[in-house]
């Protein structure tokens, strides 16, 4: 079966950075699935961060596109999100995943994702 599993959260100051890892585990292919990373700040619903395609590595930048930056590794097993320029308001779970869908929604921030990893905490203080 499908694992995301997150990585790399942690607490920072306000301006620093952090990168985020998710690994991806159980597809039955490599490449063709829209992955995603999704926040959740207190008391707020939750948001899109971004997203990618594995195949075509085309990106849907969310609101937070000037600091924070979406990839892939090579063999697409890995999604990764730069977190550049923190601030307090960016502290959230941070969450991953995945469908299988051929294409990433155009609405992908309120898709019906399959799969999703446990969160990883990112705390900001000012």
């Amino acid at each position: 079966q499908v694992e995301l599993v997150e990585s790399g959260g942690g607490s920072v100051q306000a301006g620093g950075s952090l990168r985020l890892s998710c690994a991806a585990s159980g597809f039955n292919r490599v490449t063709g699935y829209c992955m995603g990373w999704f926040r959740q700040r207190p008391g707020k619903e939750r948001e899109g961060v971004a997203a990618i395609h594995t195949d075509s590595k085309r990106k849907y930048p969310g609101p937070m596109q000037d600091r924070f930056t979406i990839s892939l590794d090579t063999n697409g097993k890995i999604l990764y999100l730069q977190m550049n320029s923190l601030k307090p308001e960016d502290t959230a779970m941070y969450y991953c995943a995945a469908d299988g869908r051929a294409w990433c929604s155009n609405t992908w921030w309120n898709a019906g994702w399959d799969y999703w990893g446990q969160g990883t905490q990112v705390s900001v203080s000012p």
